[in-house]
C-alpha cells in the first residue's frame, strides 16, 4: 500500500495546524507500519500500539488467538478483543494481558465466536488514538495514559450490548461491583514470571449494568449472575441497555489493587470524556515528536521518519509506578519484591545496544541515567545483569551488552552510577554462566579465556559469540580506563582483540574454529547458522565495532576492505539454510531485499554501510545508507525489512535520517552518513538545539561535498556526542557526485582501537 496523494495532502494540512503551540506531527505517524507480518515473512512484527512514550502499559486490537505472538496481522479480517499489551517480540509472546471485547445480539464469550469482521478502511491507527468500526456496526475507540486507557464502545440500535473481559492464557481473578459500575481483578500470564507476579486491573464504566456474570475461557462456560471468580482464564461480562454508548476507564498496577485505583484516579480522573484523554495524549506525542523537527524531503519520508520515531519511543518501557506521595517504586520481576526507585523492562540488548540506547542518550539523558541505575539494581535482585528483560531476565540471544549501555552512558557524561559496581557486575557476567539463556552470563567463557575464542562444535554460534564478547570486553576496558581502574583495564585489554582469532586469512572471512585450532571444514560464506547467529559469514565479518582499523589490517588493507564491502551488495543473494534446516524469515527477507548478501532485516550487519568511512571511501557510506533508507523503509504496513525489534530498526532509521549512526557504542562518536532532510532540528533536554543542515539535498544529491560545524570547516567522518549536546549546527553541502578527496585523511576517520594503518592503540574518551 502506498500513501495516496490526497492522503498526503491531508497529512500536510494537519501538520500545519498547531496544538498549544506545537506542530501536529502525530498526524504523520502510522501505527500500522510493519503489521503485515507472519511467521515466515516479517515486515516489522509490529502491532498498532496505542500508548504514550515509554509507557508501562499499551493497548492494541487483537486479531490473533490468545497467546499467539502475532497478536495483530494486517492480513487478518477479524478482531477478537482490545487488549492490554507489553509484547516487544512476536517470538517471545506477551505477559500481563487481558482484553475487552464489545458484543451485540447473543452473548458470545469465546474468542473465536465473538471475533468480528472489520475493514482497514474503517480503522484509524495513531499513537494517541485508535478507532475501528466493526462490520457489525460497533465502534471502538481508545486513547492511552502511561498505565491505562480510556475506551469507548458505541453499540448500534439492536438487541444485546455486552462487553466481555477475557482473562487470557494464565491465572486470573475478576470481581464485578455493579453499584460502582466496576470490574476489578488481576491476571498472571507470560513466561518466566515470579509466582507472586500479578497485574491488578480496575475497569470503571460510565453506564450502569443491566446484567453481568463470569466465565472461563477454556470451555467457554458462562456463570450468569455470578459476581466473582478466580482460576485459569477466568473472565467477566457486563450487559448494558441496547444501543448504549459506553466509556471504560482502565488502569493496572503490578503492586496492588489500591495502586491501580490510585493510578486510575491520577491519570484518568479529570478526563470526563474520551476526547479529553485523546487531546492530552495527542499533546504528549506532539511535544515528544517535536523534539526532532524535520524540514524538506517528501511527505512520505516525513511519514516514515515520524512513524519510526514513534516506534523508537516505546521501549524500554517503564516498569515503575508512583505512590500516594508521588514517589517512584516498583514490583521487581526479578526478586518479586517491591523496591523504591525506577525500573525499566521489555528490551533485548542484543538488538538495542546498537542504536536505540544511543538515540536515548541524546534525547532522554535523564531517563537514560535512571536506566543505568536500574541495570545495577537488577544485578542485585536476580544475581545477573539483564540481557533480555521480558519483564524478567530471559538470557536470550548472545553477548553481555549491559556493559555497552553502561560504558556508552559514562563516555557521554551520563554518570548516575558507580563504575566500580558496574565493572564488578560485568566481571561476574563475563566469567560465569547463568541458569537461563546463552546471554545470561557468558556461554563458552572458559574457551574464550583459554583459547582466545569460543570453539565449535562444543558451543553453538561460537564465532558470533567470540566477536561480541570481544566488543563487550572493549567496553569493560573503556569504562575501567576512564575511571582509573587498572585491574579491570588490564584484564579486559587482553581479550578485546580476540576477534583476530576467528579470522581465516585463507578465505578472508570469520570462521568457526575447533578446540584444537582447526577451522571447521566445508566452509561456505552463504551458509547460515552453525558458528553464526541468525546470519552467515558475509554478515558477521564486520562485527568488530571497536577496531575496524584492526579488521582492515587483517583483510589486507583499505582497498581490499572496501572491495569486500562492495561485494556484500553485489554478490548473489544466495541462501544455504545450514544448521537452521529451513528458510527462516531473515533469509526470506534478505532475498526479497535483493541487495546481495546485505541483510538489513537483522541486526548484525546494520552498521556495515557506515564502514566505508574507516576505509577511505566515505562517499560510499553516503550512497549506501541513503539507498537502504529509500528502498527498505516506508510508512505502510510493509514498512520494515525485518523485525522492528524493540525500537532498534526504527532507531537505525531515525539516526540515519539525521545523517549519523552509532557504529561503536562505548565511544562518544557517531559516524556520518547522509541525511534525508534538508534540515533537522533536535531540541535537547537541556533546551539547546542541534541542527543538521543539508543544502541542495535530494534523492539524487546524496553525496557530501563539504561540511562545517558551527561555521568552521569540518572534514571528520564522525561527530562527537559532546558537540551534539552542546547545541549548534552541522551543515553539509550535498551533490550528485562523490567528493573523492573529502574525509580521507587518517585524522578524519572514526575511532578504532588500532590507529589507521599503524595497529597502535589510541587514547579513548577524550572530548
Amino acid at each position: 500500500m502506498k500513501l495516496r496523494p490526497f492522503f498526503l495532502f491531508l497529512i500536510w494540512l494537519c501538520s500545519t495546524s498547531v496544538y498549544a503551540g506545537t506542530p501536529n506531527l502525530v498526524q504523520y505517524v502510522n501505527t500500522l507500519q510493519g503489521t503485515n507480518s507472519s511467521f515466515d515473512l516479517t515486515r516489522g512484527n509490529t502491532y498498532p500500539t496505542t500508548a504514550l512514550p515509554f509507557a508501562m502499559h499499551t493497548w492494541t486490537p487483537q486479531t490473533g488467538q490468545n497467546g499467539d505472538g502475532w497478536k495483530y496481522q494486517y492480513s487478518k479480517n477479524t478482531i477478537r478483543g482490545f487488549q492490554q499489551a507489553h509484547q516487544c517480540s512476536s517470538w517471545s509472546n506477551d505477559y500481563a494481558v487481558f482484553s475487552l471485547m464489545p458484543v451485540i445480539g447473543k452473548l458470545e464469550v469465546h474468542e473465536d465466536k465473538r471475533a468480528t469482521k472489520f475493514s482497514h478502511a474503517n480503522e484509524v491507527a495513531k499513537p494517541h488514538y485508535y478507532k475501528v468500526k466493526l462490520d457489525n456496526n460497533i465502534t471502538t475507540e481508545m486513547s492511552p495514559t502511561e498505565r491505562g486507557v480510556h475506551a469507548r464502545f458505541s453499540f448500534p440500535k439492536t438487541e444485546g450490548s455486552y462487553i466481555v473481559l477475557d482473562g487470557y492464557t494464565g491465572a486470573s481473578m475478576v470481581k464485578i461491583i455493579p453499584k460502582e459500575r466496576k470490574i476489578i481483578g488481576y491476571v498472571h500470564n507470560g513466561r518466566g514470571l515470579k509466582d507472586n507476579f500479578k497485574s491488578y486491573f480496575v475497569v470503571v464504566f460510565d453506564k450502569p449494568f443491566i446484567n453481568q456474570g463470569t466465565w472461563e475461557n477454556k470451555e467457554g462456560k458462562i456463570s450468569a449472575g455470578n459476581l466473582s471468580g478466580e482460576g485459569q482464564g477466568i473472565g467477566a461480562y457486563v450487559q448494558f441497555k441496547d444501543g448504549e454508548k459506553v466509556q471504560a476507564k482502565v488502569a493496572s498496577s503490578y503492586i496492588s489493587p489500591e495502586q491501580a485505583e490510585l493510578t486510575l484516579s491520577r491519570e484518568l480522573g479529570k478526563h470526563k470524556k474520551l476526547e479529553d484523554t485523546k487531546a492530552a495524549a495527542e499533546a504528549v506525542w506532539n511535544k515528544h515528536l517535536s523534539r526532532v523537527m524535520v524540514e524538506g524531503g517528501t511527505e512520505e519520508e516525513k511519514a516514515t521518519f515520524y512513524s519510526c520515531f514513534f516506534r523508537a519511543s516505546l521501549f524500554s518501557r517503564q516498569f515503575f509506578e508512583y505512590d500516594k506521595d508521588g514517589k517512584p517504586y516498583y514490583f521487581s520481576p526479578y526478586d518479586g519484591k517491591v523496591h523504591e526507585g525506577y525500573m525499566y523492562t521489555d528490551t533485548g540488548f542484543w538488538d538495542t545496544f546498537r542504536a536505540q540506547f544511543p538515540l536515548n542518550s541524546i534525547l532522554h539523558p535523564t531517563m537514560h541515567g535512571r536506566y543505568m541505575v536500574a541495570l545495577l539494581d537488577t544485578k542485585d535482585q536476580c544475581g545477573w545483569l539483564p540481557s533480555w528483560s521480558f519483564p524478567g531476565e530471559a538470557g536470550s540471544m548472545i553477548g553481555n551488552h549491559a556493559i555497552s549501555l553502561l560504558t556508552d552512558a559514562w563516555v557521554k557524561n551520563i554518570r548516575t552510577f558507580d563504575p566500580k559496581r558496574a565493572l564488578d557486575a560485568y566481571y561476574h557476567e563475563a566469567t560465569n554462566k547463568g541458569p537461563w539463556g546463552p546471554a545470561n552470563g557468558r556461554e563458552g567463557w572458559k574457551d574464550y579465556y583459554t583459547l582466545g575464542y569460543v570453539s565449535m562444535p562444543r558451543h553453538g554460534e561460537a564465532t558470533a559469540k567470540t566477536l561480541e564478547y570481544a566488543y563487550d570486553d572493549f567496553c569493560g576496558y573503556q569504562l575501567a580506563k576512564l575511571t582509573g581502574n587498572s585491574f579491570y583495564e588490564q584484564l579486559f585489554a587482553r581479550n578485546m582483540y580476540n576477534y583476530k582469532n576467528v579470522y581465516d586469512p585463507s578465505t578472508g572471512f570469520m570462521r568457526g574454529r575447533k578446540e584444537n585450532g582447526e577451522w571447521l571444514p566445508n566452509f561456505d560464506p552463504v551458509e547460515w547458522g552453525g558458528p553464526f547467529t541468525e546470519g552467515n559469514a558475509w554478515h558477521w565479518q564486520w562485527s568488530v565495532f571497536q577496531d575496524i582499523q584492526g579488521l582492515i589490517k587483517l583483510m589486507g588493507g583499505e582497498k581490499r576492505f572496501t572491495a569486500k564491502l562492495d561485494s556484500v551488495f553485489s554478490v548473489p543473494n544466495t541462501v544455504k539454510v545450514g544448521s537452521y534446516g529451513r528458510m527462516i524469515h531473515e533469509m526470506t527477507e534478505m532475498v526479497m531485499a535483493n541487495m546481495g548478501q546485505y541483510a538489513h532485516g537483522n541486526q548484525p550487519i546494520q552498521h556495515m554501510p557506515y564502514l566505508y568511512n574507516y576505509g577511505g571511501e566515505p562517499w560510499k557510506s553516503q550512497e549506501k545508507v541513503r539507498m537502504v533508507m529509500d528502498r527498505l523503509y516506508n510508512s505502510t504496513e510493509n514498512g520494515y525489512p525485518g523485525d522492528e525489534d524493540q525500537g532498534q530498526t526504527s532507531s537505525w532509521y531515525v539516526l540515519s535520517a539525521l545523517g549519523i549512526y552509532s557504529v561503536c557504542p562505548g565511544t562518544d562518536q557517531y559516524v556520518i552518513g547522509s541525511p534525508v532532510f534538508q534540515k533537522a532540528t533536535v531540541t535537547l533536554e537541556n533546551g539547546k538545539k542541534f541542527t543538521v543542515e543539508a543544502k541542495n539535498n535530494s534523492k539524487q544529491n546524496v553525496y557530501i561535498q563539504s561540511a562545517t560545524l558551527n561555521g568552521k570547516p569540518y572534514d571528520h567522518n564522525y561527530i562527537r556526542h559532546a558537540d551534539i549536546v552542546a547545541g549548534g549546527t552541522l551543515s553539509f553541502v550535498m551533490g550528485d557526485k562523490p567528493a573523492l578527496n573529502r574525509g580521507i585523511k587518517a585524522e578524519n576517520k572514526p575511532f578504532s582501537l588500532s590507529a589507521p594503518g599503524q595497529g597502535q592503540e589510541i587514547e579513548l574518551g577524550k572530548k
